[in-house]
């Protein structure tokens, strides 16, 4: 019996799709793992398959479950608020692989069929989903590949889940070095949606993580403000207003970035660099209001600012979100953007490393007192943090613009010498 399927073609608009039972999944939305690389304008690994299909991660259900959209790793926690937002049940079942030992990059489309245990005969709507997951560009030597299909609005209980790699597609009936990929049978569970993941996630991390940043960062600033003779009641309270406002303007920023109504607001992913204009914007604005001396508190609190954040970033890493794209070096970690597990470069670890090495080199300072310049170790330390993204973003699978990131590290760049500069000279 033909039954409705949300499509999410347009995130702003919802179309019926009656599809019967039996009838194969048609291609939608893309994940492509060598996208980074085209981006970036550079060629593909040598060789690298041609598909005469556009690379896609695509889905068509024939039951009322509404699976996500793949994260587009542009924001902090991007879709984890939309998922804590649902009541409904949803279901996940995952397909591993060896992605082998040699050879050129190859690509798996997995059809994932799923009926619940017990079901009525014939089924009702919500007993039954069909979605096929597609990925491109899976690297020889990157180590276990994991592909993840998620299907919301399904009824609860147990499920039976076949997962079949698709002999009709060019390279996808086998993987590295031909090896076939074999059919599996699998068992999943209902869960509350915001339960339901693939491996390696952990979405309850980043707001863990995140808090106790913020919880370390307002000590330390108390510490500093404290020895600066500076009144800690209050700065600790523009710090706490300042961080609600801050972490405002990271979802605004996302927001702005990617294009999306303000209505998504809530359940929209967030920025960094929101965070850091609105949050340090409205410190400013505070601070001076209350006369009290704005170079000093921002240098007061500059060790703490990069200390919490190099404690939250890791909460990226777990929640996969701002990941890295994959790799086969040795040097990369095993990690899940929500849908595909596969060896990446952990760009939000590295982050946290700089932002940790930048915040332990400028206690030493903000410790020793006042600078000849007020505000200059709090500039000096945002012009490192700065350039350093610019240095990363390449290794990102959004990597943004390189004429923008040009322009945003030459200017770093000069920041941080003018800086070193007046230190010396003073």
């Amino acid at each position: 019996m033909p039954v409705s399927n949300k499509a999410r073609k347009k995130p702003t608009k919802n179309r019926t799709n009656r599809t019967p039972p039996r009838t194969p999944a048609t291609l939608g939305q893309s994940t492509d793992l060598l996208a980074p690389w085209r981006k970036l304008g550079i060629a593909a690994p040598s060789g690298t398959p041609s598909p005469s299909i556009p690379a896609q991660v695509t889905r068509t259900a024939t039951t009322p479950a509404d699976p996500q959209p793949a994260p587009d790793g542009g924001g902090c926690a991007a879709g984890i608020a939309a998922e804590a937002a649902t009541r409904t049940q949803a279901v996940a079942a995952t397909y591993w692989l060896d992605s082998g030992r040699g050879g050129p990059p190859f690509s798996v489309l997995i059809r994932f069929v799923g009926a619940r245990v017990g079901a009525a005969d014939p089924a009702q709507p919500g007993d039954r989903f069909d979605q096929v997951e597609r990925v491109d560009g899976i690297t020889p030597g990157s180590g276990p590949v994991s592909i993840t299909t998620r299907a919301e609005g399904v009824n609860p209980g147990q499920w039976q889940v076949t997962a079949t790699p698709d002999q009709k597609f060019d390279t996808t009936s086998t993987g590295a070095a031909g090896v076939r990929l074999p059919r599996r049978e699998l068992t999943a569970h209902t869960r509350m949606a915001q339960l339901v993941h693939g491996p390696g996630v952990r979405p309850v991390l980043w707001p863990g993580l995140v808090s106790l940043g913020v919880l370390v960062g307002l000590v330390l600033q108390a510490i500093l403000l404290g020895r600066a003779h500076v009144g800690v009641p209050i700065t600790t309270a523009v710090s706490l207003g300042a961080s609600i406002l801050g972490y405002i303007g990271a979802k605004g920023w996302y927001l702005a970035l990617h294009r999306q109504h303000p209505r998504t607001f809530l359940h929209a992913g967030a920025c960094i660099q929101g965070f850091l204009v609105g949050g340090i914007g409205t410190m400013v604005i505070a601070v001076a209001a209350l006369r009290i001396p704005v170079g000093t508190f921002l240098d007061a609190s500059t060790p703490g600012l990069f200390i919490g954040m190099a404690i939250g970033r890791p909460g990226c890493f777990f929640t996969g979100c701002c990941f890295g794209r994959p790799t086969a070096s040795r040097w990369g970690l095993w990690s899940s953007d929500r849908r595909v597990g596969i060896r990446r470069i952990p760009i939000q670890l590295i982050e946290a490393v700089a932002a940790l090495l930048i915040g332990i080199s400028t206690l030493p300072l903000a410790l020793a007192g006042p600078p000849p310049i007020r505000g200059m170790i709090f500039v000096g330390a945002i012009a490192a943090y700065t350039g350093f993204r610019q240095v990363l973003f390449p290794f990102r699978v959004d990597p943004r613009t390189s004429v923008g990131r040009t322009v945003t590290l030459t200017g770093c760049a000069v920041v941080l010498l003018a800086d070193i500069v007046l230190s010396l000279v003073h």
